[in-house]
């Protein structure tokens, strides 16, 4: 399809978000389809069986679909999530999960050495990630609903026994990690303690 050609919307036509997997794609077809079909006695429409069928091959190879999707963007104003969106994306949730980790081992440290008085100011949690104030409370958020740290009855901030548990577990994973890498570093024929 050029941009000449009459523009046909044929993410419309199949009822699907023009940013749908594949997937997506073939089982709306094969929904709208069947219940197009003359056969089917309630709904059979042969004008727009035709107008699903001839939308669903425009799009049904990548190589078409990029294609048609440069045109549709065109004439629409749609913006296609890029690869580079989604890695953006997938950097963000390990940020996260690395900032989720250090607060967790700051309050762990605090309450191995303070068990009494084991609360932090948010302050000094804040300062620690040096983030926004929004990033800082959805950290918060998510290691409360977690049931990984607490606010305590003075305001602070303190790691919960599940919140420990989870910090020995991945410690022990890490390590294990780091101890394979190392033995498989060795190679055969050394002498590895286990």
């Amino acid at each position: 399809m050029t941009k000449d050609d009459t523009f046909v919307d044929y993410y419309d036509i199949l009822e699907v978000s023009p940013s749908c997997s594949a997937r997506a794609l073939e089982s709306a077809y094969h929904l709208l389809a069947k219940k197009y079909h003359p056969d089917h006695s309630e709904g059979g429409d042969v004008e727009k069986l035709t107008k699903i069928i001839s939308a669903y091959k425009a799009l049904r190879t990548p190589e078409k679909r990029a294609e048609y999707d440069i045109v549709y963007s065109e004439v629409t104003g749609f913006l296609f999530p890029s690869a580079a969106d989604e890695l953006d994306d997938e950097r963000s949730a390990i940020s996260d999960a690395d900032a989720h980790a250090k607060i967790l081992l700051f309050l762990y440290k605090r309450r191995r050495e303070q068990a009494q008085d084991a609360g932090v100011g948010r302050y000094y949690v804040h300062q620690l990630l040096n983030c926004s104030d929004e990033l800082f409370e959805f950290h918060l958020w998510y290691l409360k609903e977690k049931g990984f740290i607490v606010t305590t009855e003075h305001g602070t901030l303190a790691i919960t026994i599940e919140g420990v548990d989870h910090v020995i577990s991945t410690s022990r994973a890490s390590l294990r990690e780091k101890l394979l890498i190392a033995q498989a570093g060795d190679g055969p024929g050394k002498d590895v303690p286990h």
